[in-house]
């Protein structure tokens, strides 16, 4: 018989500490710089470099491909470029950062929208990556401690 072992839980994590599972990552929920780091750039990848197109290797992501669906997908990236822009402010970044972004999020929507046109626009113009390096520069530069290796 084994002798009898205590067990002792894990100390309760606040709500901001636990991570969210996404697609099998695990994205916190807090509202500090590092956390909105991790889940801009897991929305940066969702929406632009999530699949490969096999034959020529180009990565492409929900953007293209959601975006080939009329009005609709073209509406659902918009929404979903715009969590990015908002995850700006929250960051604090400066209305004129945030201009920009709302204007790529915006030029890709009003672009993405023409019918063909548009879904090669969106293959080839990423206002998400852009709108990623807007805000690793500014976290970069006021919040340091948040930079990770490029893999």
């Amino acid at each position: 018989m084994e002798p009898d072992r205590q067990i002792r839980p894990e100390q309760p994590r606040s709500r901001a500490e636990q991570p969210r599972p996404m697609g099998g990552m695990d994205l916190p929920v807090g509202n500090d710089p590092a956390s909105i780091r991790r889940r801009v750039e897991a929305m940066e990848q969702l929406l632009e470099r999530s699949f490969t197109i096999p034959g020529i290797n180009r990565p492409v992501g929900l953007d293209a491909i959601v975006g080939l669906v009329p009005v609709i997908g073209d509406f659902v990236t918009m929404a979903m470029g715009a969590y990015i822009v908002w995850e700006g402010k929250n960051l604090g970044l400066p209305k004129w950062k945030l201009a920009r972004m709302a204007g790529n999020v915006g030029f890709d929507s009003l672009l993405g929208a023409v019918p063909l046109i548009g879904d090669v626009f969106d293959f080839l113009f990423r206002s998400n990556t852009r709108n990623l390096k807007i805000i690793r520069k500014h976290l970069d530069k006021h919040h340091p401690e948040t930079r990770t290796l490029e893999q």
